[in-house]
């Protein structure tokens, strides 16, 4: 039977959401991307949207950002009204889109201070938001430089300076730290923490577990088109998964004999093709079962459940294209 998610009211229920979705429902044709979901982001909230490839994040995301209307239900941003109002809430919002729409012949700073202009700002008080933008990006010392030469983690950190340039009330961001490496996802990952410091409100898709479990205050699972969970990142972790999981490798033929060896250890057992993974509050009281029955893997490691784990019991291990 397919998971069906009601909403459930936002942590204080007392704060109007900034944004405010019910039966949120997005087709193309005969083809559902997003199917009757229901969310709520609060004022300085950090909420995100974990799923798959096809799951129907970017389709929610792009109607938040009022660049896709709306098919069925209701969707109120900003209290405003995207299809009659859609001008007037996308001139408060902030865009960092998937890939990273810069102009790669003029500088870093005009790449700043021209998008300014665009939300109606002087050229002087574009470039006075366009300078602090550069320091909270860490990209002052390259202001006068071209785009093109620059990683890809200065890229994406321009980009966000560019979103904020409007001073936002609500920060949008699909993938924020998509092909950057470790070192420029954890740079991105504080300066976007710095701006929830501040009380911007941030919505963001991402295919990173980590991530979510760094960046959001709750998030929704999303899958086939459908919210199939919502929480915390820690919370999801106590409803779908345990404590501790045991992950172990045997030899070659001995885990496709394993049989029913294994029953009765930990509350819930996944035989995968590399592996198997026993899912308890006790996973070293785990590992002494397993050697008591006679069994010895040839490695053993014992961790902390993830929100991978969740992510994976919701939506499956098959390679969605």
């Amino acid at each position: 039977m397919a998971l069906r998610y009601h909403a459930r009211p936002m942590p204080d229920a007392d704060v109007e959401p900034l944004i405010h979705a019910r039966n949120l429902t997005k087709r193309f044709g005969t083809f559902t991307a997003v199917d009757a979901i229901d969310f709520d982001v609060a004022p300085g909230e950090s909420f995100g949207f974990l799923g798959p490839n096809g799951a129907g994040k970017t389709s929610a995301m792009r109607m938040v950002a009022c660049v896709s209307p709306v098919t069925e239900g209701t969707l109120r941003i900003l209290d405003l009204d995207p299809a009659t109002d859609g001008a007037r809430i996308r001139g408060r919002l902030g865009v960092v889109p998937q890939q990273d729409t810069l102009d790669t012949e003029i500088s870093v700073r005009d790449n700043l201070v021209i998008y300014g202009r665009y939300f109606g700002l002087s050229r002087a008080e574009s470039r006075r938001r366009a300078e602090e933008l550069l320091e909270f990006a860490q990209l002052a010392e390259r202001a006068g430089d071209k785009v093109e030469p620059l990683s890809g983690g200065m890229k994406r950190r321009l980009t966000i300076a560019r979103a904020l340039i409007n001073e936002p009330s609500i920060l949008l961001l699909d993938e924020p730290t998509t092909g950057l490496d470790p070192q420029a996802r954890h740079l991105l990952w504080e300066r976007l923490y710095r701006l929830k410091q501040r009380g911007v409100t941030l919505v963001l898709t991402t295919h990173y577990m980590d991530e979510a479990e760094q960046l959001c205050d709750r998030l929704v699972v999303m899958d086939k088109a459908r919210i199939v969970a919502e929480g915390s990142p820690r919370s999801l972790i106590s409803e779908w998964s345990t404590r501790e999981v045991t992950e172990m490798r045997f030899p070659v033929g001995v885990q496709d004999a394993l049989g029913d060896r294994l029953d009765g250890i930990g509350d819930r057992i996944e035989l995968l093709p590399d592996r198997v993974l026993v899912y308890s509050d006790d996973g070293e009281a785990v590992a002494v079962a397993v050697h008591g029955r006679g069994l010895v893997p040839e490695t053993v490691l014992v961790r902390r459940s993830s929100l991978e784990d969740v992510f994976l019991r919701l939506t499956g291990r098959s390679l969605v294209d």
